[in-house]
């Protein structure tokens, strides 16, 4: 392969290091285009086999289009989607010949425009038919349910049955609702929680994981042709399920905690046609104490999840029963307790994917994940592995609002007041993914595999506008973070078929860079993309040694670059320079060597001296410096804090008459 890893770094043919930066490719990937799967409508489920994801992420012939423009915006790395419904949605091992015959053009496509790009078997939730994406419907049927019945029975919480009054990011709770947290537990834990229940002679885990293998090994066989697929991520956010789960009764635990919420347990009897009173949470944000607003009644009328001739899977193992009045009763709430996800499941899981990819494709890098703002598991031999964690600012992204002077620490419960203290704490989350790649795998390459925000915040008042400032603004915190630690990174997303009314086609979310809604001039290349001012930026493509330390200045722009050299490399150092960044010039200073500007190619080439110092490089934009920050701002952000207080004292006082 043309890029390889040594320690840390992905190193290229030349030797030069390479700080690879891009995007996933794409957000409406996770649905079909035959018939079309937007969430929205609601006979997107309709068609549970027949059924084809061609044209995902842009039909063939817009590929010169979308790639052209990536690149010209140096976004030259893609996490490509991919999920396993797209492969074998049919029947089990059969395979969607056509859909692979689509998808190796397109990514020859990639290669014609230096483009490379790792598969991510994506999945949220474990499928669309419990409100995500991922996983074809048969595999609800081998664990003997039947998805019709989903909604009736709280299993899943469907986008598609209420279009029109889906509350924002809502689509997680089916993490804790029945149909995916009993698919997640069953994939990775169905030997140790569900011996019995076999499948064409395989425990229920051995037949899903070596379908799913065999799926993406196929891929792999399709594709290893390309020396621009660098290899293959796992899993997108895997889920324990059940796994671990200290206590089936409550809630506590759970890291979100929005709308109507069954406890585990109560999500188990309503799978099995139990009436029960749930808790409905309200909530600013997860993670934060919840506000239990009221109780819901959800009656599935003793209809159940299960197929005619199935019975529930955790009633066999003893967890719960029905009494001699007829009402169920859990016996084991601690019966997934002591389990360890990471260790003892997910591990073995990440190593079987790696040796059926490896069996068709060596040199593959395997992109490994944890459960979001986890730790990945150890592993003491970490060749070919690379670390793919990820992160989003959840004030950030559950509100749809950004303020540059005042944030939340979701994970210290504290205010960010101002913007050294929220750039600290950007810079701080991004920089425990190198200590828990140090603690866990060693010196491996770490691409942040997902970041971004929500293009529609603000009420979305920048489709009006055109003013994508705050948005841009947003970004800029997360991109100066990833610059402080050197990280690789796919931005999440580029949507080309993303629209202001629906966004990315997905469960109502809108983080697409690209719109057609604001392509005002097709034959302008930057025409549609959508706060461009932070995601084109400059930055150290190619390296001649070592990086140091890297920064991008964007309201006074300014780039610095430092490295130490490696004597065995004779190429130039490759700098990304956009011309929109710089549209009244720019001058480089550099403290040694030579350098070469190639303003039509949005290249700067430095070539060192050979004196044994750290090399510095230096952007330097000819506009003039920007204002300060007004008093009308500094006024607004004091408004915000004592806003702040005011909600914190009132919550407390809540707090003390309940109690009362």
């Amino acid at each position: 392969m043309p890029i390889t890893s040594r320690g840390r770094y992905f190193i290229d043919d030349t030797g030069r290091t390479r700080i690879l930066r891009g995007v996933n490719l794409s957000g409406s990937s996770k649905i079909p285009t035959d018939p079309p799967g937007y969430t929205h409508l609601p006979e997107s489920l309709a068609e549970k086999r027949k059924l084809s994801f061609i044209g995902r992420p842009f039909p063939l012939d817009e590929a010169d289009e979308h790639f052209s423009r990536l690149k010209h915006w140096g976004l030259d790395f893609l996490r490509f989607l991919v999920p396993w419904e797209a492969i074998e949605h049919e029947a089990p091992g059969v395979y969607d010949e056509a859909y692979l015959d689509y998808l190796e053009a397109v990514l020859e496509k990639a290669l014609a425009y230096d483009i490379n790009l790792f598969i991510d078997p994506h999945q949220d939730v474990w499928s669309r038919f419990s409100g995500g994406d991922g996983a074809p419907t048969w595999t609800f049927e081998a664990a003997g349910m039947d998805v019709e019945r989903f909604h009736q029975t709280g299993a899943a919480l469907l986008h598609q049955e209420q279009p029109d009054d889906f509350p924002h990011m809502l689509w997680a709770n089916n993490y804790y609702r029945f149909a995916a947290f009993t698919m997640f537990t069953l994939f990775f834990g169905g030997r140790a929680f569900a011996p019995q229940l076999m499948v064409d002679g395989l425990n229920i885990q051995d037949y899903l994981q070596e379908h799913y293998i065999n799926a993406f090994a196929l891929v792999a066989q399709r594709v290893k042709h390309l020396p621009n697929v660098l290899g293959f991520d796992t899993m997108n956010e895997p889920h324990p399920g059940l796994i671990g789960m200290p206590d089936l009764r409550g809630l506590d635990h759970l890291p979100f905690q929005r709308g109507v919420m069954p406890t585990p347990a109560q999500a188990i009897f309503l799978a099995n046609g139990f009436a029960q009173e749930a808790a409905d949470f309200g909530s600013p944000l997860p993670s934060l104490p919840p506000l239990k607003v009221e109780t819901l009644r959800i009656d599935p009328q003793g209809a159940t999840v299960w197929r005619a001739d199935c019975a529930d899977i955790w009633r066999a193992q003893g967890i719960w029963d029905v009494d001699k009045d007829g009402q169920p009763r859990l016996l084991r709430p601690g019966h997934f307790a002591r389990a360890d996800f990471t260790r003892d499941f997910l591990k073995p899981f990440i190593e079987r994917f790696a040796s059926g990819i490896h069996a068709v494709m060596p040199a593959a890098h395997i992109f490994l994940e944890a459960e979001p703002f986890a730790p990945p598991p150890p592993f003491e031999d970490a060749g070919k592995l690379v670390y793919a964690p990820h992160f989003y600012d959840g004030m950030t992204l559950f509100t749809r609002r950004f303020n540059p002077h005042f944030n939340f620490n979701l994970f210290g419960l504290r205010p960010l007041i101002g913007e050294a203290d929220i750039r600290a704490y950007f810079s701080e989350q991004f920089g425990r993914f190198r200590a828990y790649a140090d603690e866990a795998l060693g010196d491996v390459p770490i691409v942040v595999g997902e970041f971004g925000v929500p293009i529609d915040m603000n009420g979305a008042a920048a489709y009006h506008s055109g003013d994508f400032s705050r948005q841009a603004q947003a970004l800029d915190y997360n991109l100066r973070a990833l610059d402080d630690h050197l990280l690789n990174y796919t931005l999440w997303n580029y949507t080309p078929d993303n629209c202001n009314e629906r966004g990315d086609g997905w469960n109502g979310e809108d983080l697409s860079i690209f719109s057609r809604d604001q392509q005002s001039d097709p034959s302008d290349i930057d025409s549609g993309g959508r706060a461009l001012s932070a995601v084109v930026r400059p930055y150290a493509r190619k390296v001649a040694g070592e990086p140091l330390n890297m920064r991008f200045d964007m309201r006074r722009g300014l780039f610095t670059f430092s490295f130490r050299a490696d004597a065995r490399v004779t190429e130039a150092t490759e700098l990304f320079v956009p011309n929109s960044q710089f549209p009244d010039g720019y001058r480089v200073e550099v403290s040694d060597g030579e350098f070469e500007i190639l303003r039509e190619e949005q290249r700067v080439l430095y070539r060192h001296s050979d004196k044994d110092m750290p090399h510095l490089i230096r952007v330097v934009s000819k506009r003039p410096p920007p204002a300060e920050l007004s008093p009308w701002d500094k006024l607004a952000i004091v408004g915000l804090i004592v806003v702040f207080v005011m909600y914190l004292l009132g919550r407390g006082r809540r707090k003390k008459e309940e109690t009362e």
